[in-house]
């Protein structure tokens, strides 16, 4: 089963404990390309965040913290993350 918006945030939520976090799933406008699936969701997400653990962190280091959280998803399916570091 894909993962779903919910399943992310959850994630995120308990690894990040995020100020401000939403995640959407932009796996319908990708219908067709690399990584979609015949679901239409599930593949493809953005992820707008801030969090108090990214003080001090560089752009990189933010990212590399949303993907260690996420690996989960990663090893799921989940094909593309977009991700927006406040």
């Amino acid at each position: 089963m894909p993962p779903t918006s919910r399943d992310l945030e959850a994630r995120l939520r308990d690894a990040l404990q995020p100020t401000m976090l939403e995640v959407i799933d932009e796996s319908a406008a990708h219908a067709g390309h690399s990584g979609a699936n015949a679901e239409g969701y599930g593949t493809h997400f953005r992820v707008r965040i801030a969090s108090p653990r990214f003080a001090g962190k560089s752009r990189v280091a933010r990212h590399r913290l949303v993907y260690d959280a996420l690996q989960l998803f990663i090893a799921q399916g989940l094909h593309a993350i977009a991700i927006e570091t406040f």
